[in-house]
């Protein structure tokens, strides 16, 4: 009798334990549950933010250009150590810069190393820089390097003639060492902006053998008159630099377009063949009613 009383109110006493642990659990649970509401009403709040490890957010750094009073100098930001270089850097002053190796020029050659860099040799490497040059050249200075992309039109139109950049295939840009166009591309020039930052070494040498090829598939470019400035929506037209484009009757037949490539060709003109004899345009419809 008093083994089995004694069992009974240890087994009452057990039940009564564990409904006082599960009422614990459920009340903890419930007011992790209330914490996590009132957390989220999206209420603003000038206290401090709570934050359980302060690891990451408390760091012993400096800020960038703060003064600092380790080194001598207090400046936070340290200069490179001399001699240098990055593990990517190309250290020949031929391919980083294009310049000789005693500063006297530049390479007048894309040098032989980075076309052998190029899987596929010098055909790859053009390809590349076609890719490279259609995001970044177009916009400026267009498809075939005539210097008519849609920012120069928009800058004529709007009258901001300094914008206006050059064409590729003037005598001047042709006989420029490939060095000093990759100098160009790497560094900037006037208006344009240096890309030294969107393209790597290899790719700025694939542009300049893009644009040579450029200029080897249309060599009579180089002798054509500039084309007259194209108004967008919105604008007005505008003379191109160097000159004032002279006024022509709508109302007479085209003249005929010479053939030689001495540079006295019209804006209209088509770059002709080589042997090609000249002949008048025919005119259009309107025309031939109003000139029978």
């Amino acid at each position: 009798m008093l083994r089995s009383s004694s069992s009974k109110v240890q087994a009452s006493h057990g039940r009564e334990t564990r409904e006082r642990s599960m009422a614990s659990r459920q009340l903890l649970l419930a007011a992790v549950a209330l914490g996590a509401l009132a957390s989220c009403r999206g209420q603003t709040s000038r206290e401090s933010p709570v934050f359980g490890i302060r690891n990451m957010y408390d760091q012993p750094r400096y800020d960038v250009q703060e003064e600092s009073a380790f080194f001598s100098d207090h400046r936070t930001m340290r200069p490179l150590v001399e001699g240098v270089v990055a593990s990517h850097q190309d250290v020949d002053p031929q391919i980083a810069h294009g310049r000789l190796d005693d500063e006297s020029g530049y390479v007048l050659e894309i040098p032989k190393a980075v076309i052998d860099r190029h899987q596929g040799g010098l055909p790859a490497m053009v390809e590349r820089g076609k890719d490279r040059y259609g995001i970044y050249c177009t916009p400026c200075h267009d498809g075939t390097g005539t210097g008519e992309g849609l920012v120069k039109r928009r800058a004529v139109a709007s009258g901001a003639a300094a914008f206006v950049p050059p064409t590729f295939h003037q005598d001047r840009i042709r006989h420029m060492p490939d060095g000093q166009l990759f100098a160009t591309i790497t560094n900037g020039k006037s208006n344009m902006p240096p890309y030294a930052m969107q393209m790597n070494v290899d790719d700025r040498w694939s542009v300049v053998a893009y644009v040579r090829a450029l200029q080897m598939v249309e060599p009579k470019l180089a002798n054509q008159a500039p084309l007259a400035p194209t108004a967008v929506p919105g604008g007005t037209s505008a003379p191109a630099p160097g000159g004032t484009a002279p006024a022509q009757d709508t109302n007479a037949p085209p003249a005929a377009t010479p053939s030689g490539a001495d540079g006295g060709g019209t804006t209209q003109a088509a770059p002709a063949e080589a042997g090609a004899t000249s002949a008048p345009a025919p005119a259009d419809s309107a025309d031939q009613e109003k000139n029978p």
